[in-house]
């Protein structure tokens, strides 16, 4: 089953692309001045535009598929495999946003020579540069376009290798030239487009024949055991689904596990948006405004249609019938369903949502594409290889590595099967890095021996589980034992290891000025007042993130409850949310006072 584009459909989506390019091409001036210019748009970026796109750069075209794939396998509560990411989000709201702007960086990956000392310092720079901005960044890249492919096959009747070049010159054109203002300026565009389109397209799922209402699809849902329990937002239906996506993933994996866009602490593109806000509280209020958008509010168009595809496309006998051979045999799995149900929808609303999975796609991919490309120049290129580069050389070798990256991504795309299992391999090769990220800005025994001995030890322990073919352990048990494992690796060398040289770490504290544990630091600076407030105001920022973790999922759970036609229950939650909302700005307000005598 192929979509039938019409002249609307067409002059939306041409629309959509010539406004995209235009704005690429218009910023491309200024943003070729610098690599600053073009890396950070010159670090004067308000709030709304980097949080918007945050959220536009999350809204990727394989997330849909994730969130099909989730719902269609388990259940909307397997949706806490990525909600639990929550806490990590608001630590990052109130207390790393702060610190990350004021390293005054490019990247995130200078923080190593910042924070450490010695070769190893430098060493874990350049690897790390190459290792994230390359390689799982590369990976990334190839999910992504691995949902054009899908998109590409069961819409359009493309092929693998025809969705993979259109998708790949589009972003790549416009990424190359427009540089990160480029990047913040489309994404501002394309998430209202992204975002009507997703939910255009909820509306046409529930209105289908074979559905007819939104009260119908739950109707129906509930009349099949096989689908009955797979609309509840918690849960409770199993003990083994309790454990398996709720309480380790809020018991482990949030604290001790690195995901791109949710690494603990803040890091890769979204700190990268830090660095390019105006000041710290710039800063803090986009990334605040990015969480309650990616956790609350963008994922309950895409589970809707997912939930209607289980009526439609009950199993994936029924996807493989319905997409035919246009998708290689490898790569047909529930996170199909989504592409499959676009191609249900009415002309115009066929265009708006094309052009919004384009969107979606253009903006992730512009967003990995320029950090992974900012990783690569300043982190090696200049550090290494050319420190005496001109700003104009910097730009043409940042605008190389992106059409390198997008090069690399689409060839290791068509090797990739679907959208939940990259999902689990890049939280496995993550495991138990976690903690280190956390606790590195407030405790001087961390050292770069720490992190390398983490980087390594984490990729040796999935390996070691990825070839264990039978092993005895269910998922859930499986990540456990290799978060203790990776962290049993790396925690001793912060007491074995090389410690790093006070004069860094002293540099470092007065720079950042982060408190937590600095003792020794504090006294080989004499006394150091800005310290002992810091410490005081370190409490304040734990609370708020409390605080705030409640507020989002009270928002979760109300937005679910309208949706699901309980308004009552809808009603009280969100009354939970704006009282949770309230308390933050409170304690915001006296952490303020407090700071300002």
């Amino acid at each position: 089953m192929n979509v039938t584009l019409f002249p609307i459909d067409y002059t939306i989506i041409a629309i959509v692309f010539s406004f995209t390019m235009l704005l690429g091409l218009v910023v491309s001036r200024s943003s070729g001045k610098s690599s600053d210019s073009f890396f950070l748009g010159g670090r004067g970026m308000p709030w709304w535009l980097l949080g918007m796109s945050m959220v536009a750069t999350t809204f990727s075209s394989d997330t849909p598929n994730l969130v099909t794939d989730f719902v269609r396998t388990h259940g909307v509560y397997a949706n806490w495999s990525w909600w639990c990411f929550i806490p990590t989000g608001m630590l990052t709201v109130f207390v790393y946003a702060k610190l990350w702007r004021r390293l005054g960086v490019v990247t995130d990956i200078e923080f190593y020579e910042i924070r450490y000392s010695g070769r190893t310092a430098m060493f874990l720079r350049g690897f790390r540069a190459i290792y994230l901005g390359g390689f799982l960044n590369v990976m990334i890249i190839a999910s992504v376009t691995l949902a054009a492919i899908k998109i590409g096959g069961a819409m359009l009747n493309l092929t693998p290798m025809q969705s993979v070049f259109w998708a790949m010159l589009a972003t790549m054109v416009f990424s190359a030239m427009g540089g990160f203002k480029g990047v913040l300026y489309t994404d501002f565009f394309l998430f209202f487009v992204a975002m009507a389109g997703s939910i255009a397209a909820a509306v046409c799922a529930v209105r289908s024949p074979e559905i007819g209402s939104l009260p119908a699809l739950f109707t129906k849902l509930a009349s099949s055991p096989a689908t009955a329990g797979k609309v509840a937002v918690m849960p409770l239906g199993s003990s083994d689904d309790l454990i398996c996506f709720f309480i380790v993933p809020f018991a482990i994996t949030w604290w001790s596990v690195w995901y791109s866009g949710s690494e603990p602490g803040g890091g890769g593109y979204i700190a990268q948006r830090m660095f390019a806000a105006k000041d710290e509280r710039h800063a803090m209020w986009a990334t605040l405004f990015f969480n309650v958008m990616h956790y609350a509010v963008r994922p309950w168009p895409w589970i809707i249609v997912a939930l209607a595809s289980l009526v439609i496309y009950p199993n994936l006998d029924s996807l493989r019938a319905a997409v035919g051979p246009a998708i290689p045999g490898h790569q047909i799995g529930n996170d199909l369903a989504y592409s499959l149900m676009m191609t249900r929808l009415p002309a115009g609303i066929t265009g708006l949502v094309v052009a919004g999975l384009l969107a979606a796609y253009m903006s992730t991919l512009s967003t990995l594409l320029n950090w992974g490309a900012s990783c690569l120049v300043n982190d090696c290129y200049q550090r290494f290889a050319r420190k005496d580069a001109t700003p104009k050389e910097l730009v043409w070798a940042g605008r190389a590595a992106t059409v390198l990256l997008m090069v690399f991504g689409a060839l290791v795309s068509f090797q990739l099967s679907d959208a939940l299992s990259v999902f689990k391999l890049l939280l496995s090769i993550g495991a138990g890095t976690g903690l280190l990220f956390l606790i590195r800005w407030f405790w001087w025994r961390i050292n770069a021996s720490c992190e390398l001995a983490a980087m390594i030890g984490s990729f040796a322990w999935a390996a070691v589980f990825a070839l264990w073919k039978n092993c005895p352990l269910n998922n859930w048990q499986q990540m456990a034992v290799q978060v203790a494992l990776t962290t049993a690796t790396w925690l001793p060398f912060a007491w074995l290891g090389p410690k790093t040289d006070m004069a860094v770490l002293v540099k470092f504290v007065r720079k950042i000025n982060p408190g937590g544990f600095w003792g020794p630091v504090y006294r080989a600076m004499g006394e150091f007042k800005e310290g002992a407030a810091t410490r005081g105001n370190l409490t304040a920022q734990l609370l708020a993130s409390l605080v705030a973790c409640f507020m989002i999922a009270f928002a979760i759970f109300g937005v679910g409850m309208f949706i699901y036609g309980r308004p009552v229950a809808g009603t009280a939650y969100c009354i939970a949310c704006v009282i949770c909302a309230f308390v933050i700005w409170k304690i915001l307000r006296r952490e303020s006072d407090v700071a300002d005598n």
